[in-house]
């Protein structure tokens, strides 16, 4: 069972780990152990995780996200195989976690009018300044 907080755990039977080969350096041993780990999670089937965490799990976890609705996250950082597989429960229940989080309501302000009047100001400060370049005429 994997604790993401105090109301929400994910039972063992949402979680598949496939232990496969590592890629990148590790001489003989990266033929030889399945040190990296696939994490598997069926978010869309999981009853203890509420819509709105769905959607919002969705959105995050982006191309990790597969068709039926299941997160896959893969870490071959060490080359300890319970290392991998700790690292992996960690991503997964901060993803989690952070799906849970309700964004903030963006509040559209309006520029005040003192910040109107500057802006307003420099452009026509800007203006005059580009006016003054060009052709010089004068008594040549």
């Amino acid at each position: 069972m994997l604790t993401i907080n105090d109301t929400i755990a994910i039972e063992d039977w949402e979680l598949t780990e496939q232990f496969i080969r590592s890629s990148g350096p590790g001489g003989q041993n990266v033929n030889k152990v399945s040190t990296a780990v696939e994490l598997r999670f069926e978010a869309q089937r999981s009853p203890n995780l509420p819509d709105h965490a769905k959607a919002r799990l969705k959105r995050l976890a982006g191309r990790r996200w597969t068709k039926d609705g299941a997160v896959i996250l893969q870490v071959d950082e060490t080359r300890s195989q319970p290392r991998n597989r700790e690292i992996a429960r960690e991503r997964l229940a901060e993803l989690i976690r952070s799906a849970l989080e309700r964004p903030k309501r963006r509040v559209p302000t309006k520029p005040t009018l003192g910040s109107r009047k500057r802006r307003l100001a420099a452009k026509t400060q800007r203006g005059e300044v580009k006016a003054l370049r060009g052709k010089v005429t004068g008594e040549d």
